[in-house]
């Protein structure tokens, strides 16, 4: 996300756009590619219009969402920009359309809205960015769709918006764009508990006969522990939590970070991978290139529905399995930051009917995740 900031930036209308004339030139990934903007406001669509157009796009527009419906399907665009308040259509009804009828299609928001419930709901539509106006610098839009353009390209196509954000496979600092949402990130706890809890998966969810359940209970004085999960073709389901309130200044940055590893190392090599400790070793290296992210409490598992077994790695919370057999109690570990994949993996059966995993330990939040089995 994108916001108005305090800080210095390159604005085109002063002289010190001059300066950097060379950077407005139409680049090879920008030339000719066909970029659709959907925004209700003439004045704002035709500024964006003008500064895609000196950098070599074919751009067409649209006035409303039901508009921009009728454009994609004369074409399809490279990229798509909209708004989300328009009249007629709204622009996350809009959004939601999009992600249906054309997943394809990568959707930048460019918005004047900066509600956080609003960006997490966009985002889990498969929006690759999300820029707030003003846009004191027009260059910001011009590096996140350099940033869309070339995931397409690359073989992690379909990357979520934490991949574009945090640049996952390279090895660089933080640059400028991703400053933006760290520094939004850390000025706003408010905003950022929101967007947390905004990106928490359903809690409830099948594959097979299996069902999986989770039920969380947090103060709204602190930030959030956060769920991802994903069901595997081979019958498996791989998950995590992170504590976010470990670190006040970092931990919002870091758990989206983690969020944008996880689902990265599920698409390129979950298939391959049977030890979970190998996508904590790449976590932790993505931290260390970070330059911002800190060690923080998580815990990852991942569950075979074929053989009913539970693989747990504390990275700092601890937990209880109670089954129908009884309880184990899983101790914590070194946190995630602090080579955290040497921690040792428990290797847990479940009973027939499944297990409930519960933290411990976290303070003001209550959290746990069951897996039963249907018919039991």
């Amino acid at each position: 996300m994108h916001t108005h900031s305090d800080k210095s930036v390159c604005r085109p209308e002063h002289t010190q756009a001059k300066d950097n004339h060379h950077s407005w030139r139409a680049q090879p990934l920008l030339e000719d590619k066909d970029v659709l903007v959907v925004e209700d406001d003439p004045v704002f669509r035709r500024m964006i219009t003008g500064f895609l157009e000196s950098q070599g796009c074919k751009v067409r527009e649209a006035e409303d969402g039901l508009a921009g419906l009728q454009a994609l399907r004369d074409s399809i665009p490279d990229v798509l920009l909209c708004d989300l308040a328009m009249p007629v259509l709204t622009g996350m009804e809009f959004v939601e359309e999009i992600s249906v009828q054309y997943p394809m299609v990568p959707i930048i928001v460019i918005s004047g809205t900066g509600d956080m419930a609003d960006v997490a709901t966009a985002l889990r539509h498969g929006v690759k960015d999300f820029l707030v106006k003003p846009l004191d610098n027009i260059m910001v839009l011009k590096s996140a769709m350099l940033s869309v353009l070339k995931s397409q390209d690359s073989v992690t196509e379909n990357r979520d918006f934490s991949s574009q954000w945090f640049g996952i496979g390279d090895d660089s600092c933080v640059d400028e764009e991703l400053e933006w949402h760290i520094e939004e990130l850390k000025a706003n706890p408010r905003a950022a508990r929101e967007l947390l809890l905004g990106l928490m998966p359903e809690t409830e969810s099948k594959q097979g006969d299996w069902q999986l359940s989770y039920c969380v209970l947090q103060s709204t004085d602190v930030q959030p522990v956060l769920l991802d999960y994903t069901w595997l073709m081979d019958g498996r389901l791989a998950f995590y939590l992170v504590d976010s309130s470990t670190d006040n200044d970092n931990g919002t940055a870091t758990t989206l970070l983690i969020r944008a590893f996880f689902n990265d190392f599920l698409r390129t090599r979950m298939a391959d991978e049977h030890d979970i400790r190998s996508l904590i070793q790449l976590i932790e290296k993505g931290m260390k290139h970070s330059g911002y992210a800190a060690p923080i409490k998580a815990l990852f598992g991942i569950f075979d529905a074929c053989d009913k077994s539970l693989s747990v790695t504390s990275t700092g919370l601890a937990a209880i399995l109670q089954t129908s057999e009884g309880n184990k109690e899983l101790v914590a570990q070194p946190w995630l930051g602090k080579n955290a994949y040497q921690n040792d993996t428990i290797h847990l059966p479940l009973s027939e009917s499944g297990g409930r995993l519960s933290l411990s330990e976290i303070g003001s939040a209550s959290f746990s995740l069951t897996l039963k089995r249907c018919g039991f």
